[in-house]
């Protein structure tokens, strides 16, 4: 377990300086492109560090509310609250994660957060409604395992900077498409450079955002499984919740694809998308409760 958290901090600070080098080129061709000067590789650099520092201490707050999420409340959701004190002890963790509650139909969860004095699990109602105490036990030390293991950090590092870049290809993209409207408006002919630029960025920006994803390995789910069953002495309640939530056939609405990998389970109801493979967020049902029986 220690050396998977060392390989998680690694690749977190792998990722920051990946992201904050592919920010500064981009953003520098494109001041470039409207004949910034010498200043475009300081507006890159400036750009670029402070996207990863917000990226980096705010990676938590940007996936809450891009998942419509509200704080639990001990009045509301008083069994979720006494479960995840229970398992706290056998975790051994310090800190107690905040709780969060998405309105959804989907069964599901995640957990977020840079460390885990800064975590964050969150569940949807439709797990709190559709899984009996020990299968809710079981998907919570999923989550804490995520916490303790810091998968949280590289988790979500990758869903905000992938993001990002994903965002920053689609504006730059707009403003080509914008400009060269304009400059043929005058009989003129668009930028090369813009079209150059948007065309690259256009192409290569989701093919850098899934290689990003996929920087979070699949053998994480598995770990988190075991971790699971390590601190509920359950293995049965965890497979039967897994089984519950990938068989549901709700869609989570507040999902998407710069989030999917976050959940315990595939947010996405396309048997195309659920099957494991190279391309796939998580594995197969059948590997993971495979794997947590093998532990019996």
């Amino acid at each position: 377990m220690y050396e998977d958290i060392k390989r998680n901090k690694m690749k977190s600070s792998f990722i920051i300086f990946a992201f904050t080098l592919v920010i500064t080129l981009i953003v520098y061709y494109i001041c470039m492109a409207f004949d910034l000067g010498s200043t475009s590789i300081v507006i890159a650099l400036i750009f670029s560090c402070t996207s990863a520092f917000l990226s980096y201490y705010n990676s938590d707050k940007i996936v809450l509310s891009m998942s419509n999420a509200r704080p639990a409340t001990p009045e509301e959701n008083k069994r979720l609250i006494n479960i995840l004190e229970g398992l706290i002890v056998s975790s051994g963790l310090k800190t107690v994660p905040r709780l969060y509650i998405v309105q959804d139909n989907q069964p599901n969860a995640f957990a977020t957060g840079r460390d885990p004095e800064h975590s964050v699990i969150c569940v949807t109602t439709a797990l709190l409604d559709k899984l009996d105490y020990y299968e809710l036990e079981g998907v919570l030390g999923h989550e804490l395992a995520h916490i303790a293991n810091y998968d949280i950090r590289l988790s979500a590092v990758v869903t905000v900077m992938v993001g990002f870049v994903v965002m920053l290809s689609d504006m730059f993209t707009r403003m080509f498409f914008f400009s060269s409207r304009r400059s043929n408006d005058r009989d003129s002919n668009g930028n090369p450079i813009l079209m150059l630029i948007g065309l690259v960025l256009l192409i290569f920006a989701p093919i850098f955002g899934k290689l990003m994803q996929l920087a979070i390995s699949r053998r994480r789910e598995f770990l988190a499984d075991a971790t699971s069953v390590k601190y509920t002495r359950n293995p049965d309640g965890l497979i039967s919740a897994l089984e519950k939530i990938s068989s549901d056939p709700n869609e989570l609405k507040s999902a998407n694809k710069a989030t999917a990998h976050m959940y315990i389970s595939s947010p996405f109801r396309d048997k195309k998308v659920q099957r494991s493979s190279l391309w796939s967020t998580h594995p197969s049902l059948e590997e993971r409760v495979q794997a947590i029986r093998d532990l019996k």
